[in-house]
């Protein structure tokens, strides 16, 4: 078999498919050390699926013996129009550009299937595909596969599509013959780690996750400290600011995959709509978006603190609203937006009522740090 004829071919088809970039790697062990220091140091919070099968994260070879290659591919998301603006229209939430589309787990597993399916016809090989699902490392990967390099805020940086490439491998039995792996290109740069509104990145390369807002308002199943809340502005899922900022991106063209471009609900979502959205709701709005995943209690709670962060005392009593809410984490968040936008007596009515049924310990000491008063329990 002609190696270098069948990496083109595999290139072209997966281009073909409406990839944008494609790169080969081999199976050899990849990111064990940054990992390890990732979960060593606790940055992984609520993530202790990281930890559970971390030697096979490290090792492509340990999550499947056969597999002599790897096939990378990216798409690119890039968004066209700023997506820090969204970050003044306070009534408003912003929601991370690669959220803002359809699912994109579901769209590059189709196309993977496709490719894999040719590849297994054509060269009789054994294949798996994963996006994001699996314990791969896919940005070290990337790397490897000289698609880009993982930059100071620890995503993948491509020369050609700056931070927005979505990532999606095929491990195959195939021997082939690795592409170069991309190098550094982050130079004295820092404006990544210098805007983060949370401080998350103790040094550069290291992520604590436990600090940074994608983490908070994406996988975070508990309420979110009182520190993050205000630096969270009206950031309800996800946040851009490191990877917007990256000048890389000069080089970025906007999407062309329609999948990939905003759904009319979630172009500058009003709040107080979010705000309002029970379980049914919620399913209907975020059908076929990755928001889903993350639930309506979440979520809501999210679009809370956002409300807080608004000024807009109108928003008052979108907040007050929920204070009856099933959920404590809504609440809880509840609370904190009411303190932050009613006028004191108004406050001090809502609490005298809701405390005399409140039974959750969290949502009490919202209420006692809103209006500054003990719980008399």
């Amino acid at each position: 078999m002609d190696t270098a004829q069948t990496k083109q071919d595999i290139r072209s088809f997966s281009l073909s498919t409406g990839f944008d970039v494609v790169g080969f790697a081999g199976p050899e062990e990849t990111g064990r050390v940054r990992l390890a220091a990732f979960l060593g140091h606790g940055f992984a919070g609520d993530m202790d699926w990281l930890a559970r099968r971390s030697d096979e994260r490290a090792s492509p070879r340990r999550l499947w013996p056969d597999v002599n290659s790897i096939v990378v591919v990216g798409a690119n998301y890039g968004p066209d129009r700023d997506p820090l603006a969204a970050l003044d229209r306070r009534d408003r939430g912003a929601v991370s550009v690669y959220a803002q589309g359809r699912d994109y787990h579901d769209i590059l597993k189709k196309r993977l299937k496709v490719i894999a399916r040719r590849m297994v016809d054509a060269y009789g090989c054994e294949v798996k595909v994963f996006v994001d699902t699996a314990p791969v490392m896919e940005k070290p990967l990337g790397e490897r596969a000289g698609i880009g390099w993982q930059g100071k805020h620890t995503n993948l940086v491509s020369r050609q599509f700056g931070s927005w490439l979505f990532l999606g491998e095929i491990f195959t039995t195939l021997r082939l013959e690795p592409d170069r792996a991309e190098t550094d290109h982050c130079g004295s740069c820092h404006a990544c780690l210098d805007i983060c509104p949370t401080d998350a990145f103790p040094a550069p390369y290291r992520l604590d996750a436990r600090r940074c807002i994608s983490y908070l308002t994406i996988e975070h199943k508990g309420h979110i400290a009182r520190e993050f809340r205000e630096p969270m502005g009206n950031r309800i899922y996800g946040c851009d600011d490191c990877l917007a900022v990256c000048p890389w991106n000069k080089f970025a063209a906007a999407a062309a995959e329609p999948a990939f471009l905003p759904r009319a609900a979630l172009d500058a979502p009003r709040l107080a709509h979010l705000a309002a959205l029970d379980e049914a709701g919620f399913r209907e709005l975020f059908a076929g978006s990755p928001i889903k995943r993350t639930g309506r209690d979440r979520f809501v709670r999210n679009v809370l603190i956002a409300i807080g962060n608004s000024g807009d005392s109108g928003l008052a009593e979108t907040a007050e609203a929920r204070l009856d809410d099933a959920s404590p984490l809504v609440r809880a968040m509840a609370v904190w937006a009411l303190a932050r936008l009613a006028d004191p007596e108004r406050l001090k009515q809502c609490a005298a009522r809701r405390l005399a049924v409140e039974d959750d310990a969290d949502v009490r000491a919202e209420w006692c740090a809103a209006t500054n008063e003990e719980d008399r329990r």
